[in-house]
């Protein structure tokens, strides 16, 4: 059924402007609209009418008086398999136009953008007729799209129309298990959920979707109300962000991150694996057992985030737990792996739930009798002046620093602190330094895996006076060609790619000093 609207209005007009001077919805409902656009993209014509602020045959109205010619309800027009068969599917599916009917002369063209002029000359041109466009909502020709590539041999009807679009109205999100199930039994890293794109995966550093429906505003929503308590969740509604850690008891432990955002919410959901990996699985060196024992001291573990400092602290705790009898005290933001007491006792506290912050949390924490000081995270000079006191008064203290290398990890903890400090700041790390291990996954040649290279610097007689002097990047290039208190990144990465587990591309990629690496590898 072809709706005539000649009427052409004075000046062209936003769909928006339009529906309201025809007083068929407010400024609120709009906005609403345009929010919900900026999620999910379509057009504004249809999010109105699926949001039920208009109806169908309110959006063609104001669609052809837009435009100045006749619109058309496809809900109401039935089209032979002949007339839809004069295009190509291809092209149909890739113009979003529609023949409507066709006699001798010309061809009635069902479009959603009629001033589109280059695909209206190139249809003419084509079929040799004249183009009359009619002008339809863009959710209608999606619905009719996808019916005709469904059942081309059928033609359409307007019921099969309508029939599409009930589809995507009553479409449900996969529920929270079923994602949960998908990401632990896979090698992704994370998964996210976010409005707009469905759901994805992240391998090897690339994001891949799943062949399914882009989630909306409502599904993210209904995640995190599933995943959070009531308190959580009116914690995260004032705040626009949280960190926390659920398990499934059928499933496993997961770490999750909320934030808002363009008005919804998005997820990232990280899979905690139950068993604590050993150092050989995760690829890092045996010496670090020797240095995990030791009774006091401060080691540093750096690199970007999502690069396993994490899983790497946890494999040290569980050393520690294996071998020593002591208490260990951790402060984490969340609890990512749950430790079972063995030889140790094992406390671990979470930032936000046991203690309000990192520093709160380190002030009280010499009444608690720890031997070993486990920080997930250090943020702030204060902090960082408490866990210097803990390795000055006999405790072992373990923290991650986000830094690239391990002379940056050492400069962006001294950095912490004014000028005026730094000096007696320098003295206190020479004293207490065991190691540094600044790390990085690599994507494996094979799969979807990821391999740890590393760079290491042991606190030995000739670093500690290059970091009293204030002459830390200096490390790297005295030592390039390897010791046992230095290795670099490049040498990691190079016998990562010797031993065929990473491409060369890969480890050039995470190369600093990509000629050393290129030398390392014999690729000039």
């Amino acid at each position: 059924m072809l709706e005539n609207n000649m009427l052409i209005p004075k000046k062209k007009q936003r769909i928006g402007e339009l529906l309201i001077e025809e007083g068929l919805i407010n400024t609120n409902q709009v906005k609403d609209a345009l929010k919900r656009q900026a999620q999910v993209g379509g057009h504004l014509g249809s999010i109105l009418v699926e949001l039920g602020f208009i109806t169908t045959d309110d959006l063609l109205g104001v669609l052809g008086k837009q435009h100045g010619i006749p619109s058309a309800n496809l809900f109401k027009i039935d089209i032979a398999p002949e007339t839809l068969k004069i295009l190509p599917i291809e092209k149909v599916r890739k113009m979003k136009v529609l023949p409507v009917h066709m006699d001798e002369n010309s061809i009635t063209l069902a479009m959603v953008n009629p001033r589109d002029m280059l695909t209206i000359r190139d249809i003419e041109f084509s079929l040799g007729k004249k183009v009359h466009p009619v002008v339809v909502a863009s959710s209608q020709m999606e619905a009719a799209i996808h019916s005709i590539m469904s059942h081309p041999q059928n033609g359409l009807t307007g019921s099969g129309v309508e029939k599409e679009i009930r589809k995507t109205e009553t479409r449900k999100a996969p529920p929270l298990i079923t994602l949960l199930k998908y990401l632990a039994s896979s090698p992704a890293t994370d998964m996210l959920l976010s409005a707009g794109v469905s759901p994805s995966i992240k391998l090897s550093n690339d994001i891949k979707r799943a062949s399914m429906d882009s989630l909306t505003p409502s599904d993210c929503e209904r995640y995190a109300r599933e995943l959070m308590s009531e308190k959580e969740w009116e914690i995260f509604i004032q705040k626009g962000e949280a960190d926390l850690a659920v398990t499934y008891p059928e499933i496993g432990r997961f770490r999750v991150n909320m934030y808002k955002q363009r008005g919804s919410l998005s997820i990232t959901l990280r899979h905690i694996k139950d068993i604590l990996p050993s150092l050989e699985e995760l690829n890092l060196p045996v010496w670090i057992k020797e240095y995990a024992l030791m009774p006091q001291g401060l080691i540093l573990i750096s690199g970007p985030a999502g690069h396993g400092k994490t899983t790497t602290l946890a494999a040290i705790i569980d050393i520690i737990n294996s071998n020593r009898r002591c208490n260990i005290i951790t402060l984490e933001d969340p609890i990512e792996y749950l430790h079972k007491h063995k030889k140790s006792n094992v406390n671990q506290r979470e930032v936000g739930l046991d203690t309000q912050t990192f520093y709160e949390g380190l002030k009280h924490i010499f009444r608690q009798d720890p031997d070993v000081i486990v920080i997930g995270e250090l943020r702030d000079p204060e902090s960082f002046s408490i866990a210097l006191q803990a390795a000055d008064t006999g405790h072992l203290v373990i923290t991650t620093v986000h830094a690239s290398t391990t002379a940056a990890t050492i400069e962006r903890v001294i950095n912490f602190f004014p000028p005026d400090q730094q000096n007696l700041i320098r003295s206190r790390i020479v004293d207490n330094l065991l190691f540094v291990l600044a790390q990085r996954l690599v994507p494996m040649k094979k799969g979807d895996e990821r391999v740890l290279a590393y760079e290491k610097l042991i606190n030995s007689f000739s670093v500690k006076n290059l970091i009293r002097e204030g002459k830390t990047y200096h490390i790297k290039s005295q030592m390039l060609t390897g010791s046992e208190e230095y290795t670099s990144l490049e040498s990691s990465l190079a016998k990562l790619y010797n031993e065929g587990l990473i491409k060369f591309e890969d480890g050039l990629l995470f190369s600093e000093n990509k000629q050393f690496y290129k030398e390392l590898t014999k690729t000039l």
